[in-house]
């Protein structure tokens, strides 16, 4: 089980590790040189390095937690790349919805392949599913994500890189904002996030704002409009 400092959620765990870069939001990816420095220190599962890589041996790991926890799937790789096997994937769903006492947020930049794959995997109610949007360029995750049968859907528009005006948020459920971080992040803009927070009331939506980023990410905070924004979706609440 591995703690995670992602504000969002409680835990992480990453059945596939290894990727590729598809899109503007994967130029910096934090995965990529952490998977370098977890091969570099001789850690078994990254012995591949950046290359993806099933573990059929993590799929017992969630059954291990008693205690009920939200938990990123596949923060060191996506869920959906397309070299994963379908049988492998199902396995993971299977996974997922025998331990419903944990809610698993997937997030991926591979919309289409969610789309093409989501009537072969078994949606649970605690299986909460996301895309990554980071510009305008590829808002279209945001109807493929809408045509896949998860319970819950949500939005992480991090790294935050241009402004998404007229977003359509019918079917969704929460919208995650956040800028970039590292040594050479890109800019995010304040008043990006305040019509997307503006967008979200209006289509009644929760919002919860991650991080401002920057190469101090801690410094910089997450603060918006003098407060902090730790929405999340109803569904989590009511259960609550």
């Amino acid at each position: 089980m591995s703690t995670s400092s992602i504000e969002w959620t409680d835990t992480t765990w990453n059945p596939t590790t290894g990727c590729d870069k598809i899109s503007a939001g994967c130029k910096f990816c934090y995965a990529e040189p952490m998977t370098k420095r977890l091969k570099a220190m001789g850690q078994e599962k990254y012995k591949d390095g950046w290359a993806f890589r099933e573990h059929w041996e993590e799929l017992d790991r969630p059954s291990t937690w008693k205690k009920p926890r939200k938990v990123f799937v596949n923060s060191m790789s996506d869920l959906f790349h397309h070299q994963i096997s379908v049988g492998f994937l199902q396995e993971v769903f299977k996974v997922m919805g025998a331990n419903p006492q944990h809610t698993f947020q997937i997030l991926t930049k591979r919309a289409e392949t969610l789309a093409n794959l989501s009537e072969c995997l078994e949606w649970g109610p605690n299986i909460w599913m996301g895309v990554s949007v980071e510009n305008g360029r590829v808002r279209w995750r945001i109807d493929e994500l809408r045509e896949c049968d998860a319970h819950v859907k949500f939005l992480s528009l991090e790294p935050l890189i241009g402004p998404l005006p007229n977003l359509d948020l019918s079917g969704i459920d929460w919208v995650i904002v956040g800028g970039e971080s590292g040594q050479r992040p890109r800019q995010i803009k304040k008043e990006w996030v305040q019509d997307i927070l503006k967008q979200c009331r209006e289509q009644g939506v929760p919002f919860f704002f991650k991080q401002w980023g920057g190469r101090n990410k801690k410094k910089a905070g997450r603060i918006l409009n003098g407060r902090t924004y730790d929405e999340m979706p109803k569904i989590l609440t009511l259960n609550n």
